[in-house]
C-alpha cells in the first residue's frame, strides 16, 4: 500500500488542508475494505482507478462515486473493492465548502454527493481532467487552479467563524462554546447557526468530533495507555472516551490501537 500528502499552495492554505494519494494493488480473492471515521472535515476525492462499494449491511453494498465530496462527518462508513485502487483526495477545512463552493457545510453534512451532480458540467469536466491527468503533480495543478478560481467567485467570508472553528481544531476540541459566542459579540443561538452554515455542525458536536480526532493521533503509541490517551486528549474519563470513540468509528478504541482493525493500513505505511 501506497499513502502519502501532498502540500497545498499558500494561497490555497487557509482552505486546503492537503492532498493526499492512497494506492493499493489488491490480492486476488481477498478484497479490501475501507472504513471512514467520523471527521469534521469534508474531502474531495477521485478514484482514478477502480471504484469502490459502499457496504450497507451484511448482505447489501451500492456503488460509490467515482469522484465527489465526502462532507464532514460524525459517524463511519464502510467501502470494499476486490480490484487494484488509486484515489487522489483534498482533505478541506470546515468552512472550505461554502467558501470555495458558495455551498452551505451543513447541506453536505453526513453526505456523500456525486461531483457532476453537485456542480453539474463544470463537476464533470474537473472529474474528466483528474482521471485523464498523466501524474499526481498535474492533479494538484489541476484541483489547485480549480478551487483558487472557485476562491476569486467566491467571497462570502466570515472571518470571525473561520477563526473560531479554527481556534476549535488548534486546541483540540477543548473549547467552552458560550465563551466563544460571547467573545464574538453574538447570543449562542445566533453562533450556533452562524457555526453550523460554516461547519456543519453545531460548535459542541464540532468539538466532540475535533477531539475524538485528535485521539486518532495516538495510533501507533504502543506506550500510551487508554485512560492516558483519554486524559491527554480531554475525556473525563476512559468510560466517556470509548463512549465517543465507538460512536464516531464503530470500534473500540483497544482494538482500534492495536493495529488490528479494518481501514487502518494506510496509517502503517
Amino acid at each position: 500500500m501506497k499513502y502519502y500528502t501532498l502540500p497545498p499552495s499558500p494561497r490555497l492554505a487557509k482552505f486546503v488542508k492537503a492532498f493526499w494519494v492512497l494506492e493499493h494493488d489488491v490480492q486476488s480473492g481477498t478484497p479490501y475494505i475501507h472504513r471512514t471515521l467520523a471527521d469534521g472535515f469534508a474531502e474531495l476525492v477521485f478514484h482514478y482507478k477502480g471504484r469502490f462499494d459502499e457496504i450497507i449491511s451484511a448482505d447489501q453494498t451500492t456503488s460509490s462515486f467515482s469522484s465527489g465530496i465526502h462532507g464532514q462527518s460524525q459517524t463511519f462508513r464502510r467501502f470494499i473493492i476486490q480490484e487494484d485502487f488509486g484515489i487522489f483526495g483534498v482533505y478541506l477545512y470546515p468552512f472550505a465548502i461554502p467558501a470555495l463552493l458558495g455551498i452551505p457545510a451543513d447541506e453536505v453534512t453526513n453526505e456523500m454527493p456525486d461531483l457532476h451532480a453537485l456542480l453539474g458540467n463544470k463537476g464533470k469536466e474537473l472529474e474528466d481532467k483528474m482521471m485523464l491527468a498523466a501524474d499526481h503533480v498535474a492533479r494538484v495543478e489541476i484541483i489547485s487552479s480549480f478551487l483558487e478560481a472557485c476562491l476569486v467567485k467566491n467571497r462570502a467570508y466570515e472571518p470571525a467563524v473561520f477563526s473560531v472553528i479554527n481556534h476549535i481544531i488548534e486546541n483540540k476540541g477543548l473549547t467552552n462554546v458560550r465563551e466563544l459566542a460571547a467573545q464574538n459579540f453574538l447570543s449562542t443561538r445566533q453562533f450556533e447557526r452562524k457555526f453550523k452554515a460554516f461547519s456543519g455542525f453545531s460548535p459542541k458536536l464540532f468539538s466532540r468530533i475535533t477531539r475524538f480526532q485528535s485521539a486518532l493521533g495516538a495510533y501507533g503509541r504502543l506506550d500510551k495507555s487508554l485512560t492516558e490517551i483519554a486524559y491527554e486528549c480531554g475525556y473525563y474519563d476512559q468510560s466517556h472516551f470509548i463512549h465517543d470513540f465507538k460512536a464516531f468509528s464503530g470500534q473500540h478504541p483497544r482494538f482500534y490501537f492495536s493495529g488490528k482493525a479494518e481501514g487502518t493500513e494506510y496509517r502503517d505505511v
